[in-house]
């Protein structure tokens, strides 16, 4: 169920379907992966492993987590199996935004279609009314220069 969010922020239909009227579960799947995919999450994962690592080597004698470190092994399993339900989510909105935009550029092209053909056709108008105008000019300058070669009658 979809909850229209009173705090609309976007214009663009697109937009709105996918964000202002984004359910909390989608909301999240989209902050999550935004962060996953991210240099911050790299850089912060990186240093976890770093520190896990280093700590247990500092603590030869008595490892929390010992060489070939399971719990960090079982950490990144963890992380992975959360991850992965995400990412389909993520992709699945994806398919969905594209969709949306690709309907949405379609109905903005037949729009432009429509208006292009009804401007061909009023210049069309234009061009056989000038048409006309052009054939009654040149019929009333034939009178003319008829009267004006006919000998005037006194």
């Amino acid at each position: 169920m979809t909850v229209s969010n009173p705090f609309r922020t976007h214009r663009h239909p697109v937009n709105v379907a996918i964000h202002d009227e984004a359910n909390a579960g989608d909301r999240m799947a989209d902050r999550v992966m935004a962060f996953l995919g991210s240099w911050r999450f790299l850089v912060i994962q990186t240093v976890i492993v770093v520190l896990w690592i280093g700590a247990n080597l500092w603590l030869l004698a008595q490892p929390f987590d010992p060489y070939p470190f399971i719990l960090l092994n079982l950490a990144f399993s963890t992380q992975a199996a959360y991850a992965a339900p995400l990412i389909l989510l993520a992709g699945n909105r994806q398919q969905l935004r594209d969709r949306l935009t690709l309907e949405h550029t379609a109905e903005e092209a037949d729009i432009g279609e429509k208006q292009n053909e009804e401007l061909l056709l009023g210049n069309r108008r234009i061009l056989d009314q000038l048409e006309g105008l052009e054939q009654r000019i040149l019929q009333l300058e034939q009178n003319i220069l008829t009267a004006l070669r006919e000998e005037p009658k006194y």
